[in-house]
């Protein structure tokens, strides 16, 4: 993972390389799913689908997304359940509650909450 070691941003090297397209969200940023009801931090970045073929053809084919994105792993949580979700961009909005996750491992990864975003702990930032 590259990242910019103050902001926590995706450096343009990983975000979008050869025929990829550029991640609109960064590592640290809190995004919400339009479709379902739950919020996340961005904690890794693929360029396009990573998957299996599996996992993708259990998503119903009204709301499968395209490959050909960059997709997310979130820390998530919806209430009180937390867990580790993997969305498509597509389907992802920001996130403006302003508010920190309660996400147990939150604190694994990144250092503190700051100004809406979390930011990556100096030992994953480089």
């Amino acid at each position: 993972m590259m990242t910019d070691s103050v902001s926590g941003s995706v450096t343009g090297a990983y975000a979008a390389g050869q025929g990829d397209r550029a991640a609109r969200f960064g590592i640290g940023q809190l995004v919400r799913h339009v479709l379902f009801d739950f919020r996340g931090v961005v904690f890794d970045i693929d360029p396009q689908f990573s998957d299996t073929e599996e996992w993708l053809l259990a998503i119903p084919e009204a709301v499968r997304p395209e490959k050909d994105q960059p997709f997310y792993h979130l820390l998530a949580e919806n209430g009180d359940i937390c867990y580790v979700a993997y969305a498509s961009e597509g389907n992802l909005c920001p996130d403006d509650t302003g508010m920190p996750l309660r996400h147990p491992q939150a604190e694994l990864i990144f250092e503190r909450f700051e100004n809406g975003r979390y930011l990556l702990k100096s030992r994953l930032a480089n």
